[in-house]
């Protein structure tokens, strides 16, 4: 799923969203960078598309670890955010910090490198350009790139592979997958594949793709099929999640927090 749309959030107006490449040096670790502005107070449902991102909320800068579910978000008219999203797997491995230690959680980078935040956070203060602060941070993270066995097993699973398939196709025992699924992308393997294969069903839903045929090209073996993951991992219907109230600007797993 690298380099794929973002699932879109629950929407309900007053939010300005737009996204671009991320700078040469983040290519491969960074799907996109994104920026928001909030013009008006806003509650929404941040959803479950197997990344992670570092974010400056305008006050804060936080990391936003894996979802398993919505995530529901209230902010206030404010300075402009925005972030990074990092490709699944990426980011835990660039912290040095294991993925299942974030699961539904916005984590204030400070609490995980006091100081990388406090440089950053200084910086912010004289740089008008979040972004640069942030590329410099992520710049700044003490880990290693994710392994390449990860980053294959990331783009197996988002493309339909069974565990059993993923694990023999890298040579590894299911146990040891799950154990290396853990710690990149905050679950195992099987729940990891269902967020990416949601993910796909969201964006498709999104673009007012017929349900029954969303059900067909994302992988589910029927409509109700769908229907029982999309409430699992939305908190809606098929038909909520792409209906004209919920089908606006789309939002990165990061890009808004209870911070």
């Amino acid at each position: 799923m690298c380099g794929a749309p973002v699932v879109p959030g629950v929407y309900r107006g007053g939010v300005g969203y737009r996204e671009s490449r991320p700078p040469d040096r983040l290519r491969g670790e960074v799907e996109a960078v994104w920026r928001a502005d909030v013009t008006v107070a806003v509650s929404l449902d941040v959803l479950p598309d197997g990344c992670m991102d570092l974010v400056w909320t305008g006050s804060e800068l936080l990391v936003a670890g894996p979802d398993t579910g919505p995530h529901p978000a209230h902010r206030a008219p404010g300075a402009p955010s925005a972030g990074l999203r990092f490709a699944p797997g990426r980011l835990p491995a660039l912290l040095a910090v294991p993925a299942a230690a974030l699961v539904d959680q916005r984590v204030p980078l400070a609490d995980l490198l006091p100081g990388v935040a406090r440089r950053a956070t200084a910086r912010l203060e004289q740089e008008a350009d979040p972004v640069a602060v942030l590329d410099a941070v992520a710049a700044a993270l003490p880990g290693a790139p994710a392994e390449p066995g990860m980053r294959a097993a990331a783009a197996r699973l988002g493309a339909g592979a069974s565990v059993a398939e993923t694990a023999a196709g890298l040579g590894w025992s299911a146990r040891s997958l799950h154990r290396r699924s853990l710690a990149a992308f905050g679950y195992g393997p099987a729940v990891l594949r269902r967020v990416l294969r949601f993910r796909r069903a969201a964006l498709l839903l999104h673009d007012g793709v017929p349900i029954a045929e969303v059900a067909a090209r994302a992988g589910y073996a029927d409509q109700p099929h769908l229907s029982r993951e999309v409430r699992a991992l939305a908190g809606v219907a098929p038909a909520q999640l792409a209906s004209g109230a919920n089908r606006s600007t789309p939002l990165p797993s990061g890009s808004f927090t209870t911070a």
